[in-house]
């Protein structure tokens, strides 16, 4: 009798969701004023619904349980429009181990499988010495996502592929006191050196950036497409409905001047908002197109793509911020499906001067290695979003500097002097790498960087005459050469060269920047150069990379535990928490990829 009744309650439940939010049956729903139709596989719907006018709350239709989503079904739980979802609420007494966020009932911390997560294969930048290779050159990264997922994988208790650890993208999450340029370039250069906290004998070298500071007041008007994925694989509460919460955050900071769209994607490509002014009633219609959006069916990403540039170019703003915003779990299942296609795609759209973010969510199928991809070739920058506070990290304090590009294809030549540098390696950035001749190459690519943006890189450098170095290769078919007049040694250690381009500019500028290096003790570094060395250390550690073998997590611990400093979000702090998880339970990475 109990089963009988539990599957009339489950029957039940399902019957209720066929019908409109009222109940009526689906084949009364084209008579209702709210008129929905169906254009290339996605639900569009028009008019707003009275409740949106009225300011009334509206009843959400949650998805189902299901083993994946650990979410199950609240029917008409209602959340009023003006309630911001709280960055963690109790739970109630009778849920026991269960979380409310944005009206779904999630139980309790249940780790997520990353088998099927997919991550690009990363080979770490081997010792150089200036003999053979005197110059290192490479891409800015101001991407964040590895950090972010790192983060999540370890709070999972799951285990952590060595190919998610993306050095660069960890110390460059953090917030950084740089100082601000002051000689009418867009970006500040700063070059500084400390000793190697694993290997003493060693010096390193940072080098790091600060974007200039745009006030938000006076920004361009922006163009913004929203790029969603609707698919089934995106029905799980900490993928569509954190996504809706997301994106109804970076609202608040736009304004009458601002035109947004929403392409939304699944099976096929559609329109869910064409381009509408964010001024009031804007808003308004943009709050409730993100909330009629449900998830199902498969994944056709590349048409989405293609139907958002179209979008973003048809209405470009010339001297505005013209951007796609993607939003998905990279699990692209029909179309253009291989990574090689899709960075093709976005590759060639990218010339348009339509820059490209990517918000990737969720666990269990993350394409990370597409969504890495198709940012590095796209203009782009890549966050992932694990938590509401995350969310509000990046749409409220990130993305809004990233929306204002400041400089766009930022390269970086480093030339090390043989007289003082035996060898040096650049630690992270091994996708980001170019040849030398692009750096002077302006039809070569390169990332991009936003308003107060920081970047930073870590050098390990062993210092030391390395002129009589020999080579490391001999060669079969050219004479040696007979020794050149010997060039009068020079005092510095390195000069750091930087090309950029103005954000609709074809030609880029170069600056130059000679360092004088002096062997410093690590302590007498400042706080911010302690602590990017700690989180860098804890990025060689679960790489494995050669070099860090003596060293530990404890070590990493101690590091940043002394160089806190100004702490104003908590960041810091969060890291030194991760940090005595890795310490305190075998959670290293295994070797797959």
């Amino acid at each position: 009798m109990k089963t009988k009744l539990s599957t009339l309650c489950i029957l039940s439940l399902l019957l209720s969701g066929c019908g409109d939010k009222e109940g009526q049956p689906a084949d009364a729903v084209g008579n209702n004023s709210h008129h929905r139709d169906t254009r290339k596989g996605v639900l569009l719907t028009t008019d707003l619904p009275p409740e949106l006018i009225e300011g009334t709350p509206r009843p959400i239709n949650l998805p189902l349980y299901t083993p994946m989503s650990g979410a199950r079904r609240e029917t008409n739980l209602n959340i009023p429009n003006s309630e911001q979802p709280p960055l963690l609420r109790q739970p109630a007494p009778e849920a026991h181990n269960e979380m409310i966020r944005g009206g779904f009932m999630i139980a309790g911390p249940q780790p997520a499988p990353v088998d099927r997560e997919r991550y690009g294969r990363l080979i770490d930048n081997p010792w150089q010495t200036p003999v053979d290779e005197a110059l290192s050159t490479f891409s800015i990264d101001v991407d964040t996502a590895s950090y972010t997922n790192l983060r999540r994988i370890i709070q999972d208790g799951a285990r952590i592929p060595q190919d998610s650890v993306r050095l660069e993208e960890m110390v460059n999450y953090f917030d950084y006191s740089y100082a601000p340029p002051t000689d009418g370039h867009p970006f500040a250069v700063h070059v500084e050196n400390a000793a190697c906290p694993w290997n003493q004998d060693h010096q390193l070298v940072r080098v790091a950036l600060k974007g200039q500071e745009i006030a938000r007041t006076e920004r361009a008007p922006a163009n913004l497409v929203f790029l969603l994925d609707v698919s089934g694989s995106m029905n799980d509460p900490r993928k569509l409905p954190l996504v809706v919460q997301a994106f109804e955050l970076l609202l608040e900071e736009l304004n009458a001047s601002d035109t947004l769209s929403i392409v939304v994607y699944a099976g096929a490509e559609g329109l869910a908002l064409p381009p509408t002014h964010c001024d009031s009633s804007g808003r308004t219609r943009v709050s409730a197109a993100l909330r009629k959006l449900s998830a199902g069916g498969s994944t056709n990403g590349g048409a989405g793509i293609k139907l958002a540039y179209q979008l973003a170019t048809e209405n470009f703003k010339p001297g505005g911020i013209n951007r796609v915003i993607l939003a998905t779990d990279g699990d692209f299942n029909v179309g253009v499906t291989e990574d090689g296609g899709l960075v093709r795609l976005v590759e060639q759209h990218a010339k348009s001067n339509v820059f490209l973010s990517v918000l990737g969510f969720g666990t269990g199928n993350l394409n990370d290695g597409m969504m890495e991809a198709i940012t590095n070739k796209g203009n782009g920058t890549y966050y992932y979003i694990d938590t509401y506070q995350e969310a509000r990290r990046v749409f409220l304090q990130k993305l809004m500097g990233t929306l204002v590009t400041i400089a766009k294809d930022v390269k970086i030549q480093v030339e090390f002097n043989p007289a003082q540098v035996k060898r040096y390696r650049l630690l992270g950035y091994a996708n980001r790498m170019l040849r030398k001749e692009d750096f002077s190459n302006d039809k070569i690519d390169a990332g991009d960087i936003g308003s107060g943006h920081t970047v930073t890189a870590f050098y390990e450098v062993e210092t030391g005459d390395g002129r009589q170095t020999p080579p490391a290769e001999t060669l079969r078919y050219q004479e040696v050469k007979p020794e050149e007049p010997a060039v009068p040694a020079s005092s510095e250690w390195l000069t750091v060269k930087l090309r950029y381009k103005q954000p609709e500019g074809d030609r880029s500028t170069l600056i130059e920047h000679p360092f004088i290096g002096m062997p410093h003790a690590f302590d007498e570094a400042d706080a911010d150069f302690r602590f990017g060395t700690s989180v860098a250390m804890a990025g060689l550690l679960l790489r494995h990379t050669d070099g860090t073998e003596g060293s530990g997590f404890e070590n990493v611990n101690r590091l940043a535990a002394g160089a806190l400093g100004e702490d104003p979000h908590g960041q810091r702090a969060e890291f030194l928490g991760l940090i005595k998880r890795l310490t305190t339970r075998d959670n290293m990475p295994s070797h797959g990829h």
